[in-house]
Parts: structure tokens; sequence; C-alpha cells
């Protein structure tokens, strides 16, 4: 049988227990502050990015993980015996990250097989492909059937969020086919919808409660009765995370939950206050 290793970046947003339990591996994302460089989750976290983007009053910048340290960390994986990676991406639509894998799987090919997967999608919604894969690796399937599974699953993979200050989204380039859509709101809450790879606006509204409501409701329209996995993502907003979290587990027919803070990666274009639902078929 083969012994399977599944591997994600950054984005991915998973409690850390998560992490543990599933043994899945991480490609840190570049953090940018002018010249100084970070590796996400290993020389920043959450509570010194908030700080630095206060303090510098800039927005760091991020670039996926080079090519060159994919191929160091499949070639780990060789060498601690397993013979194929899945390794699950934040949606090429809008980042590089992807591309480094499947340049630095075509490097490794002699050592180990790497399958670069593209989720389509980010954060919580590659935190229950992972585990999904994972599960699936250990109850036996092959890496062929484990794909297959996911493509089959990934246009159910849904991830909503509302912003608490646009200034992020408008400093950020990544964003672009939503900087129009957010010049024009002042005073107002923009939802924010990622499907099939792109993010979309969703719609917008006057309060913050209101885009919380508006949250569930989109989540609610997409999941239906079907059972789903659902997680709460937040930057620097717990209280409300846990409000949505609760009210979200009466709406929708959920099996696994959690409330994850959001990936620095995805914060640098969302901003701090930024509130996400997401779902993946259960």
């Amino acid at each position: 049988m083969a012994k399977i290793k599944i591997m994600t970046d950054s984005t991915c947003d998973l409690p850390a227990s998560y992490f543990k339990e599933y043994g899945i591996s991480v490609a840190p994302i570049n953090i940018q502050f002018g010249n100084e460089t970070f590796e996400e989750g290993v020389s920043i976290d959450q509570t010194t990015f908030y700080k630095k983007v206060d303090a510098l009053g800039i927005i760091p910048t991020t670039s996926q993980p080079s090519v060159g340290q994919f191929a160091e960390l499949y070639r780990a994986c060789a060498k601690e015996g397993y013979d194929t990676i899945i390794s699950l991406h934040v949606t090429g639509k809008l980042s590089g990250t992807m591309n480094s894998a499947t340049l630095a799987a075509q490097e490794v090919e002699k050592e180990i097989r790497v399958l670069p997967y593209d989720s389509l999608a980010g954060s919580a919604a590659i935190g229950f492909m992972c585990v999904d894969a994972v599960k699936m690796a250990r109850a036996g399937k092959s890496a062929e059937e484990i794909v297959a599974v996911l493509d089959q699953k990934r246009p159910n993979a849904r991830v909503f969020l509302t912003l608490a200050t646009t200034k992020y989204a408008q400093m950020s380039g990544r964003i672009s086919n939503l900087q129009g859509f957010i010049a024009t709101l002042l005073n107002v809450k923009p939802m924010v919808s990622l499907k099939d790879g792109t993010l979309a606006p969703s719609g917008r509204v006057r309060t913050r409660q209101a885009a919380l409501t508006e949250l569930l409701e989109l989540t609610k329209e997409a999941a239906g009765n079907n059972p789903v996995d659902f997680a709460v993502i937040h930057g620097e907003a717990r209280a409300e995370a846990e409000q949505v979290m609760e009210k979200g587990k009466r709406m929708l027919n959920v099996r696994d939950s959690f409330i994850d803070d959001i990936a620095i990666s995805l914060a640098v274009h969302f901003g701090p206050g930024v509130i996400g639902t997401v779902i993946y078929p259960a």
C-alpha cells in the first residue's frame, strides 16, 4: 500500500490540534514588510503581524513559497519513507503557490511522486480538504481515489466573507475584480464569496450585525440541508466569530466544526475584523 503524505500551504486555516492529529505538513507563505521577510507561522504569528501593521502603518506583501522551498519539503517526505504526496493549495487563480508546487513536483519526480492539487479555494476549505484526504489515505484509498473524491466535492466547498474595513482590500492588489466594488463602499459592509477559485462581490449591507446575518444566509443558501463541515474564521474578532458559529450550528446540518484565526497571508488582503464562514461537503 502506498504511503501517502498530505501537504498544504499556510493559507490553510485549521486549528493547531488538527495539523498534529492528521500529520499535515505546511509550506509557509512569505510575508514581506519592506526588506524584512518572514515565513508565515514560522517566524511571524498573528499577534506580531497586527502589531507590525499598526506600528509601521504599512500592509506587507505576500509571495508564494519558492520552488526550492517546496522541493526541500518534498525531499524531506521522501526521506521519511513516503512514496506519494498530495500537495493541496490555495486557488491558483489568486496565487502562484500552485505553480511553485507544480514546478517542484517535476524537479523531484525521480525521488518522490507529488500530485499538486488546486483547491480552487482557500482558508478552512483547504483545511477540511486536507483532513478529508488524510482520513481517506488512512482508510487505504489510493492517491487517485482521493483526488477523484476531492474533485467531486470541490465545487461545493465555499467561503463567504465580510470585511470590517476596506483599507486592506484597497491596498492589496490581489482582489482586482473587487476594486471598483470596494471603492464605492464608504460606510457599507461588503460581502465577498470565493467560488471556483475566484473572489466575487456578494452584496453589501449597512451594519456589522446585518453583515453577520447575511453571512449566514449566504452560507445556508449554498449548503441547503446537506451535511457539511463548518468553520468560522476571523481576524481579531473572536467574540463575533463565536456568535456566528452558535447561530450557524442551529441553521446548518453540521458534522465537524471549528473557529480559527484567519491566516496572515489572507488577513493581509482582508484586514482585521474580517469574519468568514466556510462549508465543505461532509
